[in-house]
């Protein structure tokens, strides 16, 4: 009677992670057959596992991540259109719209104060033509990059001790999901950072974005007003 054959271990990479064939069992096969892996009129069996790993995450995910993780640390909170008014009307905060100014002059809540955490893309350097270069090649052709002078700006306006809630057009969420674990970054979530990590301590996120405050009929204005 021939002996059970040892185990042979195969990896092989995947586009979704490693497909391990850990554990082939060849049982009943004789060495030779085990060691070329050759055809056999003998019975095989198999026992196959599949140890798929989740793929890596991006160098933006992991950033993101660690922006998460410091928003939660800091106890940012996220409110809703209704909650933000209240508190706007009853409790003296101030709406920060962190969207491009062209939106902000097209409508905003009576009150807000505009300051852009992205802007279009200006210099015309070698690496800046490449980046204008790489928006349009998909089809984007107003690039932007982040305002250098995002904080400055900020501090021109408010104040260490001012209440804000920050808002941009999509809002995003600190709330994990089974599709996003970690949430899902906005621009007024990273501009909500960004105002932590430089000792603004009384700062709300607007949960459902402007969209959901225009959606919701809730009082707007534009620059032609």
């Amino acid at each position: 009677m021939l002996a059970a054959a040892p185990m042979a271990r195969l990896s092989v990479p995947t586009s979704s992670g490693i497909f391990s064939l850990s554990d082939l069992n060849l049982v009943h096969l004789p060495s030779p057959v085990v060691s070329g892996l050759r055809s056999s009129s003998r019975p095989v069996s198999l026992r196959i596992r599949c140890a798929a790993t989740k793929p890596a995450k991006s160098p933006a995910e992991e950033d993101w991540k660690i922006k998460r993780e410091v928003l939660l640390e800091k106890r940012v909170r996220s409110v809703d259109v209704k909650e933000a008014l209240r508190l706007q009307k009853e409790n003296n905060f101030v709406i920060l719209d962190v969207r491009p100014e062209a939106e902000f002059k097209e409508a905003h809540p009576p009150g807000a104060i505009n300051v852009q955490v992205y802007r279009l893309i200006k210099e015309w350097t070698a690496w800046d033509i490449a980046r204008r270069a790489a928006f349009a090649f998909f089809g984007i052709f107003s690039g932007t990059e982040e305002n250098p002078e995002f904080l400055q700006s900020v501090e021109s306006k408010l104040g260490k001790d001012a209440k804000i809630i920050v808002a941009c057009s999509s809002g995003g969420t600190m709330r994990p999901s089974q599709n996003l674990p970690e949430g899902q970054q906005s621009r007024s979530l990273i501009a909500a950072y960004l105002l932590v990590l430089n000792g603004y301590k009384n700062v709300f996120h607007l949960d459902g974005g402007l969209y959901t405050w225009f959606k919701e009929g809730l009082p707007s204005v534009s620059e032609d007003e």
